[in-house]
């Protein structure tokens, strides 16, 4: 797999990550030893960036992948996130991006990954109560203690990103896009990191497996199942966006790749790293295969026309979610 420098602070990393979260959390039922195969499966094909986050589970996935990294952490490029109050028991509490909270978190952290850097620390979420300065400037000084390497946050507002990246440069800023979610296009984030040169790295580049083609009811989902609770698969929502996945497979069918490897391409054509989850190493490998593929003009042309700003139904998440949002 080509490598890439995601921003430009010097981070390289393969040109596809591996979204870790549904190895442990929200997708239904999991496997730790096909989780593990599929971890290694991903390092022989080239997946250096590996994403994960305190909260899930909490804190099971950074255990499963300290795991599977022991003795090659150099392997890879480990990025987790922070800024959900989460208490060592394992209690949910709360937007918490106050300093010490931090510096706790990432040390905590830590000793689940087993390991005594992290190469990407994000903030999963912005913090309304404390300042960016301050989180972005605690976080800097955990740099200079050699405790991480590189800054990023997530789902954050252009007001926010220009302020946390004038206290310390941020490397990289994550959020959902897709051929189903291209709202940073217009909300003038996507502008703002190529001018800053900021990394994008995209989290649910699959439109949350919709656009793989493999979903055709919410009956495909698990009991315990996050989806089902997700606006764009409920109802008539999921109706109306089945109908753009049919579209999608058709002009992928023209250049005889998959949906899911035309809607990576497009994602990766648009210059962000897609980190597409998944728990087998057959998606995995489906996933990988879309590096490969090259886009041309007459090619984004099509995609688009099939899947432009604004064609899906439904919001990103239910309400409750919604708020956390372009922070």
């Amino acid at each position: 797999m080509d490598k890439r420098e995601l921003g430009s602070q010097g981070l390289e990393v393969g040109s596809q990550g591996l979204g870790c979260m549904g190895m442990s959390a929200y997708y239904g039922a999991t496997d730790e030893a096909q989780s593990l195969s599929t971890i290694d499966r991903a390092l022989e094909l080239g997946v250096t960036l590996l994403d994960t986050a305190e909260s899930y589970g909490p804190f099971i996935n950074e255990q499963l992948l300290g795991r599977a990294l022991a003795g090659r952490r150099d392997t890879a490029a480990v990025a987790t996130k922070t800024g959900m109050e989460i208490t060592d028991d394992g209690r949910m509490v709360g937007l918490n991006s106050r300093p010490e909270y931090l510096r706790h978190a990432l040390d905590r952290s830590l000793r689940h990954l087993g390991t005594d850097y992290v190469d990407l620390y994000y903030l999963h979420r912005i913090d309304p109560g404390v300042p960016i300065e301050e989180s972005i400037g605690a976080l800097s000084e955990l740099i200079e203690q050699g405790k991480l390497r590189h800054i990023g946050v997530c789902e954050a507002s252009v007001q926010t990103i220009r302020r946390a990246h004038a206290v310390h440069p941020l490397t990289a800023v994550q959020t959902e896009y897709s051929l189903f979610e291209r709202g940073i296009e217009h909300d003038g984030v996507l502008d703002t990191l190529r001018e800053l040169g900021i990394g994008l790295v995209a989290y649910s580049p699959l439109g949350r497996g919709f656009l793989s083609g493999a979903i055709t009811s919410p009956d495909d989902f698990d009991e315990d199942d996050w989806r089902r609770t997700d606006p764009r698969f409920q109802g008539a929502n999921f109706d109306r966006n089945l109908e753009v996945v049919r579209e999608v497979r058709r002009v992928a069918a023209a250049k005889d790749v998959s949906p899911s490897q035309m809607a990576l391409a497009w994602v990766q054509h648009q210059g962000a790293v897609a980190i597409p989850g998944t728990k087998r190493r057959r998606y995995l490998e489906e996933n990988v295969a879309a590096t490969e593929i090259t886009l041309t003009a007459d090619d984004v042309t099509a995609i688009e026309a099939v899947a432009p700003h604004g064609v899906v139904t439904g919001d990103r998440y239910a309400p409750e979610g919604m708020g956390f949002l372009n922070g």
